[in-house]
C-alpha cells in the first residue's frame, strides 16, 4: 500500500507518516495543497489522508481535482470540525472517508486501510501460497504453521508478491508500492530484502528471480 499524507501541520503529518510506515505502509508527505497536487501527478497512491484546511491550495480543493480525475485514489479528509453539515460537504466533494481531529490513531489505520482495499481488486483477508499464509491485519506471517518475523519492508515486499498471485512483480513496482518517493531509483535495497526474506522463509525457495523483469512467487 502507499499513502500521501497532506497536512499542514507538521508535527502532525510527520506523526501520521511515521506511524503508518511501522504498519509496513509506503508513506510520502506533502505540507501543502500544491505540493501534495504535485506528488499525485507522478506517484500512484492507493490512499490520500487529506487536511480539510490547507494553504496554498485548500483541501476541498484537492480532493474535487481528485474526483474529477482518472484515478482510483481514495481520499481520507481530516478536519478539526466534526459538525454534521462539515461531514455532509466534506462527503460531497468526493471524499471517500471523513475522520475528525482530534483522532485515534489505530482508528485512522483502519479506516487508511479499508480505503485501501477499495482502491485496490479485492483481495482476500488472508494472503496464502505455496503454504505461506500472510495476515494484513494482523501483520503475521507463517509458513506451513511455522511462524516467521519479518521487518517491516519484508513484511511489505512478501504481501505484494502474495497479491500478485504467481504473477511477476518487478523491481520498480516493489521500490513505488512498499518504499517512498526519497529511495534512490538505482538502489540495491530491493535484491538485499528479497535475499534476507528468502533466508527467512526457509527451503525450499518460493522466490523465482526472473532475470530482467523481476520476482515471481510459488
Amino acid at each position: 500500500m502507499r499513502v500521501l499524507v497532506v497536512e499542514d501541520e507538521r508535527l502532525l503529518a510527520d506523526a501520521i507518516a511515521e506511524g503508518l510506515r511501522q504498519q509496513a505502509i509506503a508513506v510520502d508527505v506533502a505540507y501543502d495543497g500544491d505540493e501534495g497536487l504535485a506528488r499525485l501527478s507522478v506517484n500512484a497512491y492507493d490512499v490520500v489522508v487529506l487536511d480539510r484546511d490547507l494553504p496554498t491550495i485548500s483541501g476541498d480543493d484537492v480532493c474535487r481535482r481528485l474526483a474529477d480525475g482518472p484515478n482510483n485514489v481514495r481520499v481520507l479528509m481530516l478536519t478539526a470540525s466534526t459538525a454534521v453539515q462539515d461531514r455532509v460537504g466534506g462527503l460531497s466533494l468526493g471524499a471517500d472517508d471523513y475522520l475528525g481531529k482530534p483522532f485515534a490513531f489505530v482508528e485512522l489505520v483502519a479506516r487508511v486501510r479499508a480505503l485501501s482495499r477499495r482502491a485496490r481488486p479485492a483481495a482476500p483477508p488472508l494472503l496464502e501460497r505455496a503454504g505461506v499464509r500472510l495476515d494484513p491485519a494482523r501483520r503475521e506471517v507463517a509458513r506451513d504453521s511455522h511462524q516467521i518475523f519479518l521487518s517491516l519492508k519484508e513484511f511489505g515486499v512478501l504481501e505484494e508478491l502474495l497479491r500478485a498471485d504467481g504473477a511477476v512483480v518487478s523491481a520498480e513496482t516493489l521500490l513505488e508500492r512498499v518504499w517512498d518517493e526519497n529511495i534512490d531509483p538505482f538502489t540495491n535495497v530491493v535484491r538485499v530484502t528479497m535475499m534476507t526474506l528468502r533466508r527467512k522463509l526457509g527451503p525450499p525457495d518460493l522466490i523465482t528471480t526472473v532475470r530482467g523483469v523481476g520476482y515471481e512467487f510459488g
